[in-house]
């Protein structure tokens, strides 16, 4: 008997759904977990239960805590992004922003400028006012 004869009148379509199945299900099992685990307002205790029931009874457990759990999860991975989102555009604008020089920095550059023949008193004078205003 051959390879064949094993996977004839449905059998590789049963097995493509039960496959498709388990990385459902593994998936599932991973969101649950980091969404538990990411959860600041839920305590320890808690999360040992769900822990040990998902481990326990793993099918029913995920449907509970999709049950119970749900609208939570979905809630907590929004505002995760947006935090995410909002770090990243704060780190943007410090980068764009570049960095910022003291007045005495800026009056001492304006010296070299004037000290070079680059500007005249009269321009020193106005970035003088303008670094200690």
């Amino acid at each position: 008997m051959g390879i064949t004869t094993n996977f004839g009148n449905g059998d590789v379509l049963l097995w493509m759904l039960e496959f498709f199945l388990f990385i459902i299900w593994f998936w599932l099992l991973i969101a649950i977990f980091s969404d538990l685990f990411r959860d600041r307002s839920t305590g320890g205790g808690v999360k040992a239960l769900w822990v040990f029931f998902l481990i326990i009874l793993p099918f029913l457990g995920i449907l509970l805590y999709l049950i119970f759990r749900g609208r939570g999860m979905g809630e907590r991975g929004l505002a995760q992004a947006a935090a995410a989102q909002e770090q990243l555009d704060a780190q943007i604008r410090t980068a764009a922003a570049g960095p910022v020089d003291s007045p005495a920095d800026q009056i001492a550059k304006a010296k070299a400028l004037l000290d070079n023949g680059a500007i005249t008193q009269a321009e020193f004078d106005s970035l003088k006012a303008a670094a200690l205003a």
